[in-house]
This record gives structure tokens, C-alpha cells and sequence, in this order.
């Protein structure tokens, strides 16, 4: 006979299990936003919370991707030690990014920022059809659109001149266009894997939303493309247009690039590609690559940003079109509006993910409230992601300001260290600035109380996103 009080009961019990159980597992290695988060969420329904911890509850890979990650350790030393060996004097914020992510900072290097999408596209196809030794691409999304077809009728120009080509693809980012894309991949005769597939089973020991955001065109071991922008057409969401910040770069340290690709490449395949001598010296700037993400073991792009804001005298500009800062960056803001700091946050005005914004705006009246000048970018999607500490230092990647860019993605930056190599970028970021609306606190108030609701709801989950 069935005993609806004594399954009830079972049901009731399993639930306190779970609550007790996930207040000792919740709070190690994860940051106090996080635990209140995912605790809040057991509290009211820990069943459901429980089934999705199972899915997105862990921010680290498998053991044996780890294992391979660490094999793999020697191969990214000894390039290291390739590019330290032209005696570069490294400064203390130097230092800390080879620590992060590896990689020491070289002289010797040059670049152009690239903020025109068609133009960066047509860029890269120009040196792709220039290349005799080998390609090597990487992206989050590859669509088989205009620009896909585009990118790959040149890789398959440089197969039939027998230039071998690699190209990793995301398997989430790329998911609408993936079958398709691949197969024309393929058809090009590109050696090309889609990156991190997504399998659903129930014991699956990493989230299923760790991702490889990372995006690199790497032509001859001596060129390279490192930024913000996919291999899509620039209004690929209806109704959305994307503008997007890419540097070209040559010189020595375009080998950490190179080596940060073969490291991802023979985490998906286990084989190993080939490494090329340091490039020559083209130019004179000193420039670094900074990796990070999960298999790191560390939030290395937010370390290195926190320092960074501490570090600044004069002025901090930090463009990303998902702004959901952590208790660290707020901290290192506040810090720096009351040394009187510039402090000048670029978001986009267009949205393209409502979840991502509501949370994004809880933090607006804190940080306007500390001092930090809101800027809307009115034009189009500012895709771009893109720092400026002073006159110094400047970074531009693939990297946002959020959870999933710290925590959950695999990330690639450049960082441009002196006057001459950031002067480039403090021009380009004033073009944002032109284009933008500043948001001030008087405003930011009166906004209506729906929106406040949606935020403080939204701003709940924020850490999870």
C-alpha cells in the first residue's frame, strides 16, 4: 500500500542530507560570491540544486586532463626560457603574469590594433595567403557564413600550396554551426577538432560549461591575431552588430602564442606539433602573452586585473561588454577612486544576453557611488575586450570581466608593456569614450522599480553565469 507520509518523509530527510552535506563541500575552492550563491540555491531547492551541481558545480577539468596539462608543462618551459633568454629586465606586474600564465615578457616585437571587423578579416586572410610554413587558428566560434567560407576558401589555398593548417574550434560556441563548419574544414584538407565536445553523463567529473574562449590566428610561427573577434559575419545575431579590438602581432613573443596552441591541441588530440626557432625582432616593444583559465589551477586574468587597478596612479579604462566584477575588483576600484584615480568603465548599451545585463547593472550604483565613471557604448555590440592602466600598460584578449573569464574559460591576452607600444591603445579607447554616454548617479537612481527588482534577482544568480 502506498504511504504518501512515509515518502514524503524520505524526501524531506534527503533534502536536509543534501543541505548539510553541500555546506561543507560549497565553500572550498570557490570564491565567498560563489558559495552564496550555489548555498542560497540549496537552501530553497536542494534537489534541483544538487542535479545541477552535478553539471556546472565543479570549475576544473577531469584528472586526466590535468595529467595531461602537467605532461605538457615542459614543452611551455622551454619556450619560456627561448623567449627569457634575450635578457629582458622584467618588472614586478611582469613578473607576476609570467607566474600567472607562464610566458615572460620579450623586446623586440611590434603591432597593429585592428577595430575595423571586414578589415580584420581580410587581414588575416591576406597573411594567411602569404603563408609558406604552417597555420595554426582557434576560435570560439567558426560559423559557416560569409566570413566562415571566406576564412576557409584561403585555408584551403595554403593546403593546396602545401601548407599544413590546425584549427580548434569550441564545440558550445561553435554548436549552431559546428556540423557544417567542419565539414567544409575538412573538405579544405585542414586537420581541424572541435574543442572541450559536450557529453551529458551523469558522472562527469567537469562542468560541461568549461569552455576554450580563446582566439588566435598564428601564421608561420612569426604572425598572430589575438583578440576579441570570432570567425562570423559582424551581424550574425539579428538585430545586433558587433565592433571588435584585434591585434597583429610579430616578433618573439608571437612563440608563447604559438606554444599556448600547440598546448590546447595536444590537450584535445594528445599529439604533439611541432615548435618553431623565436621569430626575429621586427620592432622594439615589449610585449607578453598571458594564458589563463581552469587548467591553471588559478583566476589568473583577475589577479593580474586587480593588481593591476591597484597599481594605477593616474587612470583605468577596462572596455568588456560583460561587466560582472568579484569582490577583489570592486575593492581595487574603490581603492583607486579614492586615491583619485580616473577610473572609466566602457560597457555596451546594446544587448545581446537580458540575464547578463540585469546582473550587470546591480553593480552600477556601487560603483558610481565609489567614484567609477559609466560610459554606454551607444554604436553597436562593443564586443572588445580591452584594459589601459596610465600610459604604461594595456592588455587586449579574449577575456571579459566576469566569473566565466576569470573561473571557467580558457583565455588568452596580450599585454603591451611602455608609452610607445600603449599610445595605439589609449587612442582607440578615447574613440569609445566619443562614442558613449556617461551614466551618472542621479540618473541611475531614477531608474524604475521593476528594473531594480530584475537586477537584485538577476545579481543572485551572477556568480553562477
Amino acid at each position: 500500500m502506498f504511504d504518501a507520509s512515509r515518502l514524503a518523509l524520505t524526501y524531506l530527510l534527503i533534502e536536509w542530507v543534501i543541505r548539510l552535506a553541500m555546506v561543507v563541500i560549497l565553500p572550498m575552492r570557490r570564491s565567498p560570491e560563489a558559495a552564496r550563491s550555489w548555498l542560497l540555491f540549496v537552501l530553497f531547492l536542494p534537489v534541483p540544486a544538487l542535479i545541477l551541481y552535478r553539471f556546472i558545480g565543479r570549475a576544473q577539468f577531469p584528472a586526466w586532463r590535468q595529467a595531461r596539462f602537467a605532461d605538457d608543462q615542459p614543452f611551455r618551459q622551454q619556450v619560456a626560457r627561448d623567449l627569457a633568454a634575450d635578457g629582458t629586465e622584467q618588472s614586478e606586474i611582469q613578473q607576476l603574469a609570467e607566474t600567472l600564465g607562464g610566458f615572460p615578457a620579450c623586446a623586440g616585437n611590434s603591432a597593429r590594433l585592428l577595430s575595423n571587423y571586414d578589415g580584420t578579416i581580410a587581414a588575416m586572410i591576406e597573411a594567411i595567403d602569404a603563408a609558406t610554413i604552417r597555420i595554426r587558428l582557434q576560435t570560439y566560434i567558426f560559423a559557416d557564413d560569409r566570413t566562415g567560407k571566406a576564412v576557409v576558401e584561403a585555408l584551403a589555398r595554403a593546403r593546396e600550396r602545401g601548407v599544413p593548417v590546425h584549427v580548434l574550434v569550441d564545440a558550445l560556441g561553435s554548436r549552431p554551426w559546428a556540423k557544417r563548419s567542419m565539414a567544409l574544414l575538412r573538405q579544405a584538407g585542414v586537420e581541424a577538432r572541435l574543442v572541450l565536445p559536450v557529453r551529458f553523463a551523469p558522472l562527469r567529473r567537469a562542468r560541461t560549461d568549461l569552455r576554450n574562449h580563446r582566439k588566435l590566428c598564428l601564421v608561420d610561427g612569426r604572425i598572430v591575431f589575438v583578440g576579441s573577434q570570432n570567425i562570423v559575419n559582424r551581424d550574425f545575431k539579428p538585430g545586433i552588430v558587433n565592433d571588435e579590438l584585434v591585434a597583429r602581432v610579430e616578433g618573439p613573443v608571437v612563440a608563447a602564442f604559438d606554444a599556448m596552441f600547440a598546448s590546447d591541441w595536444y590537450l584535445e588530440t594528445g599529439e604533439r606539433l611541432d615548435a618553431l626557432p623565436i621569430p626575429a625582432p621586427p620592432g622594439s616593444s615589449v610585449h607578453q602573452a598571458m594564458p589563463s583559465g581552469p587548467d591553471f589551477g588559478t583566476t589568473g586574468y583577475e589577479r593580474l586585473l586587480v593588481e593591476l587597478v591597484h597599481r594605477a596612479r593616474r587612470e583605468v579604462t577596462i572596455v568588456s561588454p560583460y561587466l560582472i566584477p568579484d569582490q577583489a575588483l570592486i575593492t581595487a576600484v574603490k581603492n583607486a577612486a579614492a586615491r583619485s584615480v580616473s577610473v572609466n568603465l566602457v560597457v555596451s548599451q546594446v544587448v545581446d544576453q537580458r540575464l547578463v545585463s540585469y546582473a550587470q547593472r546591480s553593480y552600477y550604483q556601487e560603483l558610481l557611488e565609489a567614484g567609477a565613471r559609466l560610459h554606454g557604448y551607444r554604436r553597436h555590440l562593443l564586443h572588445a575586450k580591452s584594459v589601459a592602466i596610465d600610459d604604461t600598460i594595456a592588455v587586449v584578449g579574449s577575456s571579459n570581466v566576469d566569473m566565466r573569464s576569470f573561473a571557467l574559460n580558457a583565455e588568452i591576452s596580450l599585454i603591451l608593456h611602455g608609452a610607445d607600444a600603449v599610445a595605439p591603445m589609449l587612442e582607440i579607447l578615447r574613440g569609445y569614450l566619443e562614442c558613449s554616454d556617461e551614466l551618472t548617479l542621479p540618473e541611475w537612481r531614477a531608474r524604475p522599480q521593476t528594473s531594480r527588482l530584475l537586477e537584485n534577482l538577476a545579481r543572485l544568480v551572477s556568480p553562477l553565469l
